[in-house]
This record gives structure tokens, sequence and C-alpha cells, in this order.
């Protein structure tokens, strides 16, 4: 299987990975054999990548960390809550509640699995598929800082909801929008007043905008100032816009490189050490080009090496053609030049 850019996708391929829509239902199956009339659908609904089925990489695992059942659910649940409050509705917290505890299941029984994010996204499921990457980014950042099953509790709920206040809300203005329209806020006053989470699940949503050199917002508090769940919720959301590609568009190492650049000013260091631990950099199926300008496709990681991969090159074409992996780990001399879309 390989992930590519949906300009390099042509009519008889085979979709690696099934693609949801925003209510969890399945909008394309994995196996599907892609036409034209499909291949321009997915360009209208704003999808930018996806992976494809190749007989050369059939062994590469991109097996996701959280089941598609998991998934289908989460985004069923999360669409019945946003649409619930758009309409002024009552919105179960406890139903959430139930597939927060499948995503740290899951998340928490692939310890020493480096996390790749690798579900396809379109207009419509971008913000469930933001708001799941989030859930799973904070918790394994989590458990890698030692917090307990509770803690991770409530950091998993408030991760998954931590943009809860931007739902039905007018885009704030920073030159004209008071502090109290700030989805942050919003998002706060949603959370405390649901019994099923803790006043600090409700923080996360309030501070995961504040930055540890106190130019945040909507307080401007700054370092210890900040609540420790919401540290480590702000490195999530951070990471998974800039690798969106409707928003940010960078390649996984580029933005971690971007993330490190924040250190200490808008991101707190700590929290960015353990994400560097539990993040593929350059996740399984990617195309690349080595500094021997021999191009392949990475099929394997290395936990506390995730710049480091197994990458396969096919030499030769038809039938007169041989595969050979290169361990980037073992051929110190050898690095990935550039990530090939």
């Amino acid at each position: 299987m390989r992930y590519i850019s949906i300009e390099r996708v042509e009519p008889g391929h085979y979709l690696g990975k099934t693609i949801y829509s925003a209510n969890g239902t399945v909008m394309l199956s994995a196996g599907v054999q892609l036409t034209v009339f499909m291949i321009n659908t997915l360009n209208r609904i704003g999808v930018t990548m996806l992976y494809i089925q190749d007989t050369a990489y059939a062994d590469i695992d991109i097996s996701d960390m959280v089941s598609e059942e998991t998934k289908q659910a989460v985004i069923r649940e999360m669409n019945e809550t946003v649409e619930a409050i758009r309409s002024g509705k009552e919105w179960k917290a406890g139903r959430i509640g139930v597939q927060i505890n499948a995503i740290l299941e899951a998340v928490l029984s692939s310890e020493g699995v480096l996390l790749q994010l690798n579900d396809i996204r379109t207009a419509e499921n971008q913000w469930y598929v933001h708001a799941m990457n989030v859930c799973m980014i904070s918790t394994l950042i989590g458990a890698n800082m030692g917090l307990n099953s509770l803690q991770l509790k409530e950091l998993a709920a408030g991760a998954l909801l931590h943009d809860i206040g931007k739902v039905g809300a007018v885009p704030w203005v920073e030159s004209t929008g008071t502090l109290q329209e700030h989805h942050t806020w919003r998002g706060f006053e949603r959370l405390k007043s649901k019994q099923e989470f803790s006043l600090l699940t409700a923080h996360i949503a309030l501070q995961h905008h504040e930055q540890p050199d106190g130019r945040g917002l909507p307080r401007g508090l700054a370092a210890d100032e900040i609540n420790s769940y919401a540290k480590i919720v702000a490195a999530a959301n951070r990471y998974d816009n800039l690798v969106n590609p409707a928003i940010g568009g960078l390649q996984p190492q580029d933005a971690v490189e971007k993330l490190m650049s924040m250190s200490e000013k808008e991101l707190d260091h700590k929290v960015l050490i353990q994400f560097t631990r539990i993040i593929s950099v350059y996740p399984n199926g990617m195309s690349v080009r080595l500094s021997t300008k021999e191009t392949g496709v990475v099929v394997r990681q290395h936990r506390g090496l995730p710049s480091r991969p197994v990458v396969r090159i096919v030499r030769g074409s038809g039938e007169d053609f041989e595969v050979a992996e290169i361990d980037l780990a073992l051929h110190t001399t050898v690095f990935i030049e550039a990530v090939l879309t």
C-alpha cells in the first residue's frame, strides 16, 4: 500500500483505506476500484492524499491504533453531538464517554507503536478526524508522562472535545470580539456544565490556546499557570493542524521541526520531548527520495528513531526487478532527502 497525492491517482487504482463521511457512514470502502468519476468527486470534496493498493508493497502495515469500527462510532457520536448543540438540544455526554473509553483502551494497548495519522480527510469529516487525532496524540503523550488511568480519561475527554466551543459560534474577530466570545470560553462553559466531565477536562477547552510565553488566549496565562493537560492538547492540536492539508499542509517531518521551534514560547518543552517519541515522522506507505537519489516507500518504523525508518527500494521494471530494503537505523550515512507526494 502506498500513500500518494490525489493528483497521482489513476482510474483503475484500488483504494487502500476506507473513507468516511461526517456522520460516520462509509463513503468509499477499501478495495474499491477507483473510476474517473470517483477521483473527480474526491477532488471536489477536498481529499488531497489517498492510500492505494500496490502489490509491491502489499505487506506494509498501516493498521491504526484505533479500529475502523471505533472510529466510525466516534465520528457518529461527535456528529450527533454537534447537531444537538446547533439545534439547541441537550447533548449526551455519557455516550461520548463510551467512545472516549474505547479510544483509551485501543491507544494504551498499542504500547511501543509509533502513531501514524493515516485517516483520509475530506472537507466534510476533517473536524472529526482532527478531534480523534488530537485525542490519540494527547493520550499517548500523557501515558509517556506517567499519568494514571483517571488522569488519562480526563485528558482524553478534553482532547476529543477541545474545540466543542466552535460549534454554533460566530467566528471570533480579534479586533472586535470579546474574550468571552472566544471558542475556548464557550467550550469551557459547555463541558463544565456536564457532570460526566471534571473541571480539569473543561479547563482543557479553556486553555489549549494559552502559551508558555504568556501571549496566548483567552487569558494570557504563562508557564506553570497553564493546566498540564492543556499543554499536552496544545501541542497535539498544533501538530494536527500543521499536517492537515486544508490548513497547514506540511509533511510530518516538517511539522515536527516547526513544533520544536515553538518550544518554551508557544508550546511546553517537556511535552514536545514526549511528542517526538510517539509520532511517526515518515508514516508507512509514504514515498521518499534518499540521499543516494533512489526512491522508495517507507515500510517499517523504529520506536525512538522516528526519522530513521526502513525504506523499500524497487530496482528495475517489468519482470526484471529486484527489491532491497534499506534500514536507515543501520545505514547511518544515508538519509531521507525528500518526501514525494
